[in-house]
């Protein structure tokens, strides 16, 4: 028996989940691939923006490197269906992070910088946790899909 494969082998069902979670893929690569590349285009004042952050400062050379690679990665592994289910925990995780230091920073500190890069520096704060939670609903969305047991039915690994 093999059980070695390649991503050629690997074929999927289509289904309205299969689709939902593709869709959510798509949206969460979209979003991180934009972010980072937001940041890395302009990484001093990404950095700098993250060294004026009460909470950060100490880590901001580290947080100013982690967190666009991090995105980058998060963007190719899900789209590494045996991967995928990693990358949506690892995105979900992420996305609470970052919202639980916007609510933070919110409640205890005067000055609130952004250092979200691009467009979503023009949302406000209030938006932006709008935006946060809708995320992490669509990756807890797109996680309790592909822990199906249904959805895992329907991948299909060719070993031929």
């Amino acid at each position: 028996m093999n059980t070695s494969f390649k991503i050629s082998d690997l074929s999927m069902k289509v289904t309205y989940k299969n689709i939902t979670v593709e869709i959510i893929c798509i949206l969460y690569g979209t979003l991180f691939f934009y972010a980072a590349i937001s940041k890395a285009l302009d990484y001093q004042k990404f950095q700098v923006q993250l060294g004026q952050s009460p909470l950060r400062s100490a880590y901001a050379d580290w947080i100013a490197f982690l967190v666009p690679t991090i995105e980058f990665i998060l963007v190719i592994l899900l789209f590494i269906v045996p991967l995928r289910l990693f990358a949506l925990f690892a995105s979900f995780f992420l996305m609470v992070m970052f919202t639980a230091y916007i609510i933070i920073i919110l409640n205890f500190s005067d000055f609130v910088p952004c250092s979200c890069g691009g467009i979503l520096e023009e949302l406000g704060w209030t938006e932006h946790l709008i935006f946060n939670v809708a995320f992490i609903i669509l990756a807890g969305v797109a996680i309790w899909i592909v822990n199906n047991k249904k959805y895992k039915n329907n991948i299909k690994y060719n070993t031929a």
